[in-house]
């Protein structure tokens, strides 16, 4: 699935960051492949800029998820995952067979949709669910 990117310099001067190739390299490999982790957004980034290095992803990325721009997602088990998707406080569907990640709207009404038992004071902004399972490419030889 491929996100719609608006203007990636105009994205980069609102947010108060340099405009660099490298950096618009970063967020087109985002809108094109959702949920790629930083060793995924440099493979895609490095044949069009062979200057470009891992840690400038990184530093990118880093300076993305400060900026607002760019969600970081720590899956148990696997390496932190970006995406574009920002404004909503949406969830995550992860394959416990092939490592699939998909977008799920808020379980309940708007941010933070959820409500624990109990708050011991804190105020929630947000909550973060990760559902995990077989998604039907998986499940189906599981099934036969």
């Amino acid at each position: 699935m491929t996100t719609v990117l608006p203007d990636p310099s105009a994205l980069l001067r609102d947010a108060g960051l340099r405009i660099t190739d490298s950096r618009i390299a970063v967020l087109s490999a985002l809108a094109a492949s959702p949920h790629a982790s930083a060793d995924a957004v440099f493979a895609e980034v490095a044949p069009a800029l062979p200057k470009a290095s891992r840690q400038s992803v990184y530093n990118a990325l880093g300076d993305f998820v400060d900026a607002g721009l760019v969600r970081r997602i720590e899956p148990a088990g696997q390496p932190m995952l970006f995406e574009l998707r920002v404004d909503d406080n949406h969830h995550h569907l992860i394959c416990t067979g092939c490592g699939a990640v998909q977008d799920v709207d808020c379980a309940v009404g708007a941010a933070p949709c959820l409500h624990p038992s109990e708050d011991h004071g804190f105020q929630i902004s947000s909550a973060e669910v990760t559902y995990w399972g077989l998604c039907g490419t998986c499940a189906a030889p599981a099934a036969a």
